[in-house]
């Protein structure tokens, strides 16, 4: 029997080492620089309803001169297509973007990427709104935030749709020039 006792004091140590120096798979993804993303938009409701956004995309400024290359970051978007702003008010919002993992980085603005297919439905006539000639089909909010590793944030834009429509009377047309508020939710992992 004492011939096993060097081989016992081995496996001890070995056992001791090995414990206190494993970690858990939450200790490995933990110690990255990462940060998730989500992003929601909601309307206000106002006078106007049945307006239809035509959303592409939502994208993030992540380098400080807009016109370098790579300044924009688009994100995985969910629910692309045109949405009626009445379906998306408090309690309902539009998901966008859905738990995006990113690089711990500067945050300088975000926007939304609309398509062509934006109109109202007044009286059960649809207009079409325009946004490449007077209106905005990027709009954006500077958001100046920085990005903590192991957080989650919670982007959700609001869009104000009574002062987003417009008539321009000279040309004969509607205008969408979206006017666009973030609020930024941060929680830890």
């Amino acid at each position: 029997m004492k011939q096993f006792q060097p081989i016992k004091a081995l496996l001890l140590i070995v056992m001791i080492l090995f414990c206190t120096t494993s970690c858990s798979k939450e200790d490995i993804s933990s110690s990255g620089e990462m940060s998730s993303i989500s992003v929601n938009l909601k309307s206000t409701v106002g006078e106007l309803n049945n307006v239809f956004i035509d959303i592409e995309a939502v994208q993030l400024r992540v380098k400080p001169d807009e016109n370098s290359t790579n300044t924009w970051m688009s994100l995985q978007t969910i629910n692309q297509g045109s949405h009626n702003t009445n379906d998306i008010t408090e309690g309902s919002e539009l998901v966008l973007v859905n738990d995006f993992q990113i690089n711990s980085i500067h945050i300088y603005e975000i926007r939304l990427v609309l398509g062509e297919n934006n109109f109202i439905n007044l009286n059960n006539v649809l207009y079409n709104l325009e946004i490449t000639d007077l209106g905005n089909s990027k709009p954006s909010n500077l958001l100046e935030t920085e990005l903590i590793a192991n957080r989650f944030y919670d982007f959700i834009i609001e869009i104000d749709i009574d002062r987003s429509v417009s008539i321009n009377e000279n040309e004969n047309m509607m205008i969408l020039n979206p006017k666009l508020y973030t609020e930024i939710r941060q929680f830890q992992y």
